[in-house]
């Protein structure tokens, strides 16, 4: 396989691209010896960056790795490089199956019908009761589903619970105001009541004993 390094404001080792190139020997053997490799190493910051594209005659190949240290950088593209070699040889191994095992399944024996006239009437009767119970609708009971349960709406004691005393009426004006469905409040006198929001949108007063 031909590789092309590149070196954007970094040095490249010579080990570095020793390891480079025998890891591209290895993949050629899934994309072909006959890909381009191009390899440009860079920096950002304090992270390395390898950027690995591969261009084969069925595809292209485009992984990027970023790590602490160029080796292992380029171990991540490698490894991602690989991984859509290998993904893109397994769906054209399977594409190239399925013509041979459609044929199989169509495949059926054929037998030559025998003529009405050497047919018994037996045989005649039969395959009209066949028939006929073939044509026949066959009823499927189906149960009804239960419908889903909702888990509850957990209300905080700020939400919930008036903080000052306060009349029916002034309960019912801030429950309004405040688009709230439940206020547990208590009135002048010490009484604690609960003012909810039904679910056919009126309002219900209860009182605790």
């Amino acid at each position: 396989m031909e590789v092309e390094f590149t070196a954007r404001q970094v040095k490249i080792p010579k080990a570095l691209r020793t390891k480079a190139e025998e890891n591209l020997e290895r993949m050629a053997r899934i994309v072909g010896k006959t890909a381009h490799a191009s390899i440009i190493f860079s920096a950002q910051k304090l992270d390395q960056i390898v950027e690995l594209t591969i261009q084969s005659r069925s595809q292209k190949i485009v992984a990027k790795g970023k790590a602490a240290t160029q080796t292992m950088a380029l171990k991540e593209a490698m490894e991602r490089a690989e991984n859509q070699a290998l993904r893109h040889r397994d769906r054209r191994l399977e594409n190239k199956r399925l013509p041979k095992e459609e044929k199989v399944l169509t495949a059926l024996p054929v037998s030559r019908p025998k003529s009405r006239a050497t047919q018994p009437k037996e045989e005649e009767a039969k395959s009209v009761r066949v028939a006929k119970k073939s044509r026949e609708t066959i009823a499927v009971k189906s149960h009804p589903t239960k419908p889903p349960v909702s888990e509850p709406h957990v209300l905080t004691a700020a939400e919930a619970i008036a903080t000052k005393p306060m009349t029916i009426e002034e309960a019912v004006k801030e429950s309004e105001a405040g688009d709230r469905d439940l206020l547990i409040f208590h009135n002048p006198g010490g009484d604690l009541f609960v003012l909810h929001r039904r679910r056919d949108g009126e309002m219900e007063l209860v009182e605790i004993p």
